[in-house]
């Protein structure tokens, strides 16, 4: 883990509300080693999905400097930018957001072809992730079928279909029950684990947080390092 998956300094986000300029992140430095696992919590409101989107490229800092995977992407255009979410990123936010219409399978597999990969390949892979997640005899059900824990399961399968570099989760444990929600959250964990990969976990969950091993709280704007 000596090399950085994330470097950011001086990040620095406003935003307008009438005539006034909030700012919502300020001037943030910090650095995620790579194959790290993260978590950053703090209050509602507080700008820890905007921080969460600013690294995945959905959208972007004011000032600073963002490097994600020894990609610089602060001003990156948006055509580079949807190449990088596609390959370097995988997304779970708190609501799932399955294609009601397709399968488990077909959610996984899909960000895979649309990527590039022989749709045999992004199959196969798909097939290969559901299975690791427990998930092989509900690979055929539609989102409707499965159960809250289930469909967040598949979006942690889908998020891994494009081999990402770094995971971001933005509450993904905060639409479940508690059972529901701790299963998912050692599956995220652990998923990161098996497959080497990167992952930030924003949330207000305690146990949630616990299990990474860098610690956060991001309060007034101000990121700083935590005790876990």
């Amino acid at each position: 883990m000596s090399d950085c998956i994330i470097k950011v300094e001086n990040l620095t986000k406003h935003f307008q509300s009438g005539s006034e300029t909030l700012t919502i992140l300020k001037g943030l430095n910090f650095t995620v080693p790579s194959g790290a696992t993260a978590a950053v919590r703090g209050q509602s409101g507080c700008g820890k999905s905007t921080l969460l989107n600013i690294l995945g490229g959905l959208d972007k800092s004011d000032s600073g400097l963002v490097n994600v995977a020894g990609l610089d992407i602060s001003n990156l255009p948006e055509k580079d930018l949807t190449e990088y979410r596609r390959k370097k990123i995988g997304f779970v936010f708190q609501f799932h957001y399955l294609l009601r219409d397709f399968t488990a399978l077909e959610n996984v597999m899909l960000p895979g072809y649309i990527a590039g990969q022989k749709k045999k390949a992004a199959m196969e892979k798909a097939e290969k992730l559901l299975a690791d997640l427990d998930l092989s005899d509900r690979s055929h059900h539609y989102p409707s079928q499965l159960s809250g824990g289930e469909r967040q399961r598949v979006a942690v399968a889908r998020s891994m279909i494009n081999d990402p570099g770094l995971i971001l989760a933005d509450e993904p444990t905060g639409n479940l029950d508690p059972h529901s929600s701790m299963a998912v959250a050692e599956l995220l964990y652990q998923a990161a684990e098996t497959w080497s990969t990167s992952l930030v976990v924003v949330t207000h969950d305690e146990k949630v947080a616990g299990q990474a091993q860098l610690h956060f709280e991001l309060a007034e704007g101000v990121l700083k390092e935590a005790g876990a």
